[in-house]
This record gives C-alpha cells, sequence and structure tokens, in this order.
C-alpha cells in the first residue's frame, strides 16, 4: 500500500542515513512521534503502525504518516551461489534521519494519543519518542 506506482529506476543502492534536522518539527497535528536514531523503515512496519494508531483513536482524531518508503530493497533468492547481479526488488524502505517526525495525531486527548504512540513505537525498528506541540 505505501509504495510508489513507479520510479525512475528499479534499483537503488543503499546509502547511508545521516542524522539532519529535515522535518523535525509538528506541522499538522498537536502531537507527534519522533525518531530517536537515523535508519531504514519498511512499508510494513509504516503500515502497522498506521493500523496500531487508527485501532487505539477507535476511528476518532486524525492521522497524518510523514513517512513514505519510495526506496526499492533487493534480495537474493535462497541457495543461489554469490555473484551473477544484484538480486530482484522484493520490498520497499523509508530512510528516516535522526529527529524527524513520523506520525502525527490530534483531535484526541493527551493520555489516549501518548497510549497509541506506545503501541505504534512497538511496531517501528527504530527508537522513538513522544513529542506534543508547545
Amino acid at each position: 500500500m505505501l509504495y510508489p506506482k513507479r520510479t525512475k529506476f528499479r534499483k537503488y543502492q543503499k546509502g547511508r542515513s545521516k542524522g539532519s534536522h529535515a522535518a523535525a518539527q509538528l506541522c499538522f497535528g498537536k502531537y507527534g512521534i519522533q525518531s530517536c536514531e537515523a535508519g531504514r523503515i519498511s512499508y510494513q512496519g509504516i503500515e502497522a503502525a498506521r493500523r496500531a494508531i487508527t485501532r487505539k483513536f477507535r476511528r476518532n482524531g486524525q492521522i497524518w504518516v510523514r513517512v513514505f518508503s519510495d526506496i526499492p530493497i533487493t534480495s537474493k533468492p535462497t541457495e543461489v551461489r554469490m555473484g551473477k547481479g544484484k538480486g530482484n526488488p522484493t520490498g520497499w524502505i523509508a530512510r528516516v534521519s535522526q529527529g524527524q517526525i513520523l506520525f502525527e495525531m490530534d483531535g484526541v486527548s493527551l493520555s489516549n494519543a501518548q497510549a497509541a504512540a506506545t503501541l505504534a513505537s512497538h511496531k517501528l525498528c527504530l527508537s522513538t519518542k513522544f513529542v506534543q506541540w508547545s
């Protein structure tokens, strides 16, 4: 669900995650989930976290997903010898920098938003923290 319809290239190089401060402030909601480290999140992890937040809110409030998985990940099949080129695309990831806002929430109470953020952080493979608009 969370991957592009088409890309300029079929395969990308892995790249390195940097600790820039892009998208480090809340723009849409009162509460948010912020990454504490740089890394990569799969499209399944993003969707699982979004579902966890939605179910906690019981379809009340509003959620903004601030990350998008637009980089394909390749892997070779099992029991294949080394060499013979790069593997086929198997999934999609999003590169996340340190301090980047991943999700934003609004229209719910503080305690409900904190509980939803805790549930969502268990689905993500990065360490995150709950942030509040001040």
